[in-house]
């Protein structure tokens, strides 16, 4: 697993665990910094994409409410919601990650973690996003 991917799952896990514990996640990520506990340091990437996607969240789960065809937000599995609030956050407002690769980690990560649909649904949304970015960003 390369050092992108481990610090994608890292984020992931604060952005899981804050939701689940309903808890502030620039919180949890503030604590994750301070005391990694048993974990290694939050690699900086990880930090990165969780300020990343708290400062847009609002555009985000805009951009996924709109385009994720008869599902809401809150109807997703939590691992879903916190993937794709990921890689768009990568695809729309990070030019270090080419967007196939924010795509296929994602889908890779639901693989590992999630429903037996949630790879396809993934990746079937951030197509979408993708295909729509010029004028998501407009």
């Amino acid at each position: 697993m390369g050092a992108r991917t481990k610090a994608r799952k890292r984020a992931l896990d604060v952005l899981f665990e804050a939701e689940q514990r309903a808890v502030d996640p620039a919180v949890l990520l503030a604590d994750r910094i301070a005391q990694p506990g048993t974990e290694t340091a939050l690699p900086q990437y990880s930090v990165d994409i969780v300020e990343g996607v708290l400062g847009r969240r609002d555009r985000i789960d805009e951009v996924l409410e709109t385009y994720s065809h008869g599902w809401t937000l809150a109807r997703m599995p939590a691992v879903d919601r916190a993937l794709l609030r990921i890689a768009t956050w990568e695809i729309l407002f990070n030019d270090e990650v080419p967007d196939p690769v924010a795509i296929d980690e994602a889908v890779e990560l639901a693989t590992g973690l999630s429903t037996d649909e949630s790879p396809s649904f993934i990746n079937g949304l951030l197509a979408r996003i993708l295909d729509l970015k010029p004028t998501l960003l407009g």
